[in-house]
């Protein structure tokens, strides 16, 4: 920044009056300094001499021994005209997506259904195209085996509960599950991953494997592993097996009746424990 200065002592007197260069207009401005001098955005600059204590004293300015300094400073370049501030835009505030509501809603009421299905004694109806587009193997049992229109289509699911096949549906239509009570979640999502395996269903496998990964103890480890071992849950397994590598966890588990059913059901993994044991 470019700017021309003056210092002196504030008195009464006015200012000066500046010419410009065809001498016709005149503005009131302070008198300025010679020459112009450049400031840096970090540096200072003073005056070289400073006065002497005796002329101060003697000085008209000095008054009940204080005076008063004054600056004038003419800013010839470098500066910018900050434009008023322009009022905020007003926000627009959307709503997160309430999709799974509707569709919720839609299973809910049954409206427009075009398929039943029936589990664990309790029928569902349902929607071909939700279910279709929700599971490669929905889409292929629904338009594969039955006529499209037919209301009266039943299709009957072998070896599900109702209340399993019920939070099935659920988190096809919303992507979430349903509320449970926690002693039931352990075996609730047992059931579930086994659903979501038979029906191709990747995210709601892998939400059933972690959710099982922290229900693993002495009295579930048995089962879990074995539900891990059947449909390839290698995360779930291996915190099976972080959990069987304590002594103390291992003696435990093959103290139960657990550890003989998954003793008959998998034996590679039991061999596989006391292999890791072996070598510990």
């Amino acid at each position: 920044m470019t700017a021309s200065f003056r210092f002196s002592f504030k008195t009464d007197e006015p200012w000066l009056f500046l010419r410009s260069k065809n001498n016709k207009k005149a503005t009131l401005a302070p008198q300025p300094s010679p020459a112009a001098r450049d400031f840096a955005s970090k540096a200072s600059i003073g005056l070289p001499t400073f006065a002497k204590w005796e002329a101060l004293e003697q000085s008209r300015h000095l008054k009940h021994d204080s005076f008063t300094i004054r600056c004038d400073i003419v800013v010839l370049n470098g500066y910018k005209v900050r434009n008023a501030e322009k009022p905020a835009p007003d926000v627009v505030l959307v709503p997160p997506s309430d999709l799974n509501q509707h569709l919720g809603g839609l299973l809910l009421t049954g409206k427009g259904a075009d398929v039943v299905f029936e589990a664990g004694g309790e029928t569902f109806a349902a929607h071909r195209c939700v279910l279709a587009a929700r599971s490669p193997v929905f889409s292929a049992e629904i338009f594969g085996s039955m006529k499209e229109g037919n209301t009266n289509d039943l299709v009957r699911i072998d070896g599900m509960e109702a209340q399993v096949f019920k939070a099935l549906l659920c988190f096809v239509y919303t992507d979430s599950l349903p509320e449970m009570k926690k002693e039931e979640e352990n075996t609730m999502f047992q059931h579930l991953h086994v659903a979501a395996d038979m029906y191709n269903m990747e995210r709601l496998k892998l939400i059933c494997e972690d959710k099982l990964c922290k229900y693993i103890d002495v009295g579930t480890i048995a089962n879990i592993l074995a539900l891990a071992e059947a449909h390839h849950c290698h995360v779930l397994k291996s915190a099976c097996f972080s959990f069987l590598g304590r002594k103390a966890n291992l003696m435990a588990v093959m103290a139960s009746d657990g550890f003989e059913h998954l003793n008959a059901i998998c034996p590679s993994v039991v061999k596989e424990l006391f292999a890791m044991h072996s070598l510990t």
